[in-house]
This record gives structure tokens, sequence and C-alpha cells, in this order.
């Protein structure tokens, strides 16, 4: 089970807030649930052939239609606050404001990129915008299939923007990515009143899109239907029968993508993605562009830098990744977080009586009798669904690991266990791979693996694979063999790696990372050394047991706040408690 770089994530609800300066811990924790509608497999297919101005999208059933290439729709923006400020959209063309330099030393304050734009530009021609809610709307964007051929094939790129709350103050817009891979990130824009603080609300447009192949984007990686035959294998092989079980799964699952999707999957690397947002800026018609990612959003964030540094404004990433690592080496990193954040939460359950799971003080040794157990002997669950094997469970503690307030979820599923009931075990499971009430799934898992394994797929022998099982269960002695599974699924990927991206972002000025210090995603080690290859990175650490620190507290929220707003730049290893 190689974990997935998500956000805060588990079923977290979306619940409303009054509008303040400090987004709350659990209104920030919804980035990272974002229930994403993938689009269906009749859904249009919109790799559109551009040979003159206007486009061609072939629908499933291969009938043509005719849409402009650079909008989908007639609808101009018709809120009094379009198309009245500055046709360009930059936040950098006043001479009457503050004019000291960022230079990157710590605590420095802005330039004048601070300076308002003015209100929101008309880009209905390029984004064809539609009214989604009150002050939000939603458009789509074509963009070409390869970054490196900008006249060729196109495809449909999904946009939503929140617009700035007190125009007249727009500084411009802030670009969104909520994590993952494999996850759209509209989400973040629709519901921008509940995940930033009131600053970001008044001053920018804040712009989230579905990355390629993600969400409502058109084609979205699609693979399979159902993920059990795939992902509730023995994930910690004992066997040479195990091992190659898990090797058959890996290369079937491969084949059903290239089978769905396969003229699309070598296009929907990072790299790509990181163009991607450079056609976006320039489609909005803005010279420079602010940007907050979190999770894998920093990759990606990272990627744009460096590839783009000379229009980026400001850029915050938050549990950030360890860009410096390679695959595997991220992997280890991540099961020995996750280990680390288990070993908080049974050394907290053995300290309360009141714990579900306490065993007379020693859960830990309880949940090794457990895993140890259902590697054996593994308990039914519902007609026609797994049995909780080792896998399974660890997966479902996984899950709950992102974000303690699902620890006493985790603490009664493991004493149901105990019982002989694995039902609380399997639902934590089917959340990770988001198994909807109807038994479908979305998209996400399908286009993590595309564009993961794309980016880098680690070792393509299997056999080298199932060599480090004993390196992963040394970082993490519970959990860390079963991440063999999923990163099997990137030794037998299908296709052809991606060239290697750049992460020094290089002439983009100051970079603000967000770490927290008991993050199992992205543990904090390796996030302070994703701030340290930065050109001009500044770490903020935050205390507290979750992935992202966002939203934790006033410190960091005010210090990201400032900084994207005013590019008052933090002091660098500043700790927020």
């Amino acid at each position: 089970m190689g974990v997935r770089l998500r956000l805060g994530y588990a079923p977290r609800m979306l619940r409303p807030r009054r509008r303040r300066r400090r987004p709350s811990s659990l209104a920030i924790a919804i980035v990272g649930a974002l229930i994403v509608t993938s689009c269906s497999s009749d859904s249009q297919v919109a790799i559109t052939t551009t040979d003159s101005a206007t486009a061609t999208t072939a629908s499933a059933d291969g009938t043509p239609s005719a849409t402009d290439a650079g909008a989908v729709s007639d609808t101009t923006e018709s809120d009094d606050t379009t198309g009245t400020g500055d046709s360009t959209g930059s936040a950098s063309t006043d001479d009457t404001t503050n004019t000291e330099e960022t230079t990157g030393t710590e605590g420095t304050t802005g330039t004048a990129d601070t300076v308002a734009a003015g209100p929101t530009p008309d880009t209905s021609k390029e984004f064809g915008w539609n009214e989604k809610s009150d002050g939000v709307e939603e458009g789509h964007l074509a963009v070409p299939v390869d970054p490196d051929t900008p006249h060729g094939d196109t495809f449909d790129l999904y946009v939503v923007r929140h617009r700035a709350l007190e125009q007249k103050e727009r500084i411009g817009s802030l670009l969104v990515n909520p994590g993952g891979p494999g996850y759209g990130g509209t989400e973040l824009a629709e519901f921008a009143d509940q995940i930033y603080g009131q600053d970001i609300l008044d001053h920018f447009d804040i712009v989230a899109w579905d990355p390629r192949g993600t969400g409502q984007s058109t084609p979205a990686v699609d693979c399979v239907d159902q993920y059990d035959p795939f992902f509730a294998l023995d994930s910690s092989p004992d066997t040479p029968a195990e091992q190659q079980a898990i090797v058959t799964a890996a290369t079937e699952f491969g084949k059903d993508c290239v089978a769905n999707d396969g003229s699309f999957l070598p296009f929907v690397s990072t790299q790509n993605s990181a163009g991607d947002m450079d056609s976006i800026r320039a489609a909005l018609g803005e010279d420079t562009i602010s940007y907050f990612g979190f999770s894998y959003g920093s990759e990606l964030g990272v990627a744009w830098a460096s590839l783009y540094p000379e229009t980026v404004r400001a850029m915050v990433i938050d549990g950030a990744a360890d860009t410096t690592a390679g695959y595997l080496d991220q992997n280890l990193q991540q099961a020995a977080g996750f280990e680390s954040t288990f070993d908080t939460f049974l050394a907290a359950c053995a300290k309360n009586k009141d714990c579900a799971f306490y065993n007379g003080g020693d859960p830990g040794k309880a949940f090794d009798a457990l895993s140890a157990k259902a590697d054996k002997d593994p308990v039914a669950t519902t007609s026609g669904r797994p049995r909780v094997t080792q896998g399974v469970l660890t997966t479902a503690v996984s899950d709950a690991m992102y974000d303690e307030s699902f620890w006493p979820q985790l603490e009664a599923a493991l004493a149901d266990l105990q019982a002989g009931d694995g039902e609380g075990v399997l639902a934590l499971y089917d959340d990770y791979y988001e198994r909807t009430d109807d038994g479908t799934y979305g998209n996400e898992l399908e286009a993590y693996f595309a564009i993961n394994c794309l980016d880098d797929p680690g070792t393509k022998d299997p056999d080298e694979l199932f060599g480090l099982q004993d390196e992963f269960a040394k970082v993490a002695p519970r959990l860390g063999a079963s991440w063999i599974l999923e990163l099997q699924f990137c030794a037998s990927w299908p296709i052809p790696a991606a060239p290697a991206v750049p992460i020094d972002a290089k002439g983009a000025g100051p970079i603000v990372v967000v770490g927290t210090t008991g993050d199992a995603a992205t543990p904090l080690e390796g996030t302070r050394h994703t701030s340290e290859a930065l050109e001009d990175g500044h770490l903020i650490v935050v205390t507290a047991d979750q992935h992202t620190g966002y939203g934790v507290n006033e410190c960091v929220d005010s210090a990201v706040d400032d900084y994207l707003v005013s590019l008052d730049v933090p002091a660098n290893e500043l700790e927020c408690k």
C-alpha cells in the first residue's frame, strides 16, 4: 500500500462557517475530502484536433461536434464586476506601491505586486464562464495535450473561479491545488469561503482546476470499475504464489488503463500539468500569478515554479512532499511517518481507559496479535466483499492516520475486529479507496497511478521490489510490509516514464513551505528537505498531528495570508505551536 499524498483525507465533512480571518481546522480538512464526480464512460471525450479556428471534439459514439477551441459557451460574464478592470490582470504595474525589493531574507516585505489590479477582467472568450453559485463561476479551457506541440491536439480543462469579494482591492488570481495526485481540485474554489482566510477571499480570485486526467476535465483516466480484485490481496506477500498474485493484478490493471485511455496516458505527468498552470495564467491575462498547493500540490507547484519562474508572484506549499527523494525513498519516508503516527495513536490509547481498544493498557500487543491473526485467518465481512486480511487492516489503519479526529473510529473498528466483526475495518478500507455507498468508485486512484507512475515508477523489476520488503518492515515494523502492493503497480506500469522535473525553483523568488510535526503522509523531515532545496524556501513548522498545517492556528494562518496578500516573507523555521 503506497500511501497517496492526500490532504487530511478520510470522509472529511464539508461544514459551513462564518467568514473570518482564520479557517477552522475542521473546515480546512474538507480540502482533502474532495469526493470528485469523475466523468462516466459515456461522457464526451475532448481530445481535440485543432487544424483551423474551430476545434472538433469526438463524443463517445464517434459523432464529431465543432466548438470554439478557446471556449465552450457563448454565455458571457453577467456579473457587473467583470470586464471593468485592468485587462491584463497583472498586479505589478503600479509605480505608487512599496518599492522595497523582496530579497528572500527573513522578514522582508512586499513589492509592487501587492497593488490592487482592480476588478476581475472579462475572460469569457477564453473560458466560457457560467455562473455556478453566488460569486462562483465555472468554465473550460482548451489546452494542448502535448505542451511541446502547442498547436496540436487539445483537451478540455475544467476550471472554477471564486471571485474576489473586494473587487476594488483585488490583487489578482490565486491558483490552488488540493494534492493527490489524481484528485480534481475545483471544490477548493467552489467552497473557498470555508477554507481560506478573509484576506485571501477579499483580495484574490481563487482559481482551481481539475488537473489533466482527473475530475471533470476530459478525458479523465478510467481503468477499472471495481477495486477489490486488485487491492484486497495480501499486501505483505510471504510466498511466491502471493507475490505472483500481486504482479498479475498490477499487470492487468495497467493493461485495463491502456485499453481505456492509452493515447492520453503518456501526457498526464506533473510536468505537463505545470504547463497547464501556465496556460491558465496566460488565459487569465496575468503576467504573474500566485499559487497555494497542498500535499502533492507541492510537487506540482515546485515543478511549475522551476519551469516558469518569471510568472511566479508568490507561492505557498503546505504538507510538502520531499521533492529531493525518488519514489521509493519517498515511500520509505511515508512508511516511517505512518508508523510513527500509529505509535502515537497506540500510546494515547494505552493511557486512556476509555479507549475502545485499551486492552489493559497494551493496545500495541493486542494489535500485533490481531494483525498476525488476520494474516493467517482473515475475518469475514459482508457477503461478496473481501475478508479483513492483514493488508485490508493496515490500509484501514493508514486511512485513520491522516487526521487524529478519526482515531476514535479506528479504536472502535479494532475492538470490533477483536470480537470477530470486520465491518468497521472494512469501512475504513473503503474510505481509503473512496468506495461510495452504491459500491462504485471515482477515478482518483486510477489517475493517481497514471500520474505517479509516469513521474517516477521507482524500480521496474518486481523481484527487486519484493526484495525491499525487509527494508520497509525495518522502518515501519507494523505497517511497512504492506507498502509493496501498490508500489508493484508502478513497477508493472506499461507507459514509459516522463522526463525528470526540476526542483529548485531558481528565479521564482521566496516560497513559503508549511510542515507539521506529526504529519504521517509527508513527514516534516522531507518537507524540510524540499524547503532547503528551493533557491529561496522559508519553512513554517506547525505543531499538529495531521497532514498539512493551514487552519491549525492563528500563527500559521496569519503568516501565510500576510505573505500571499502583502508579500511579507516569514522568517525561516518559524514555529507555530
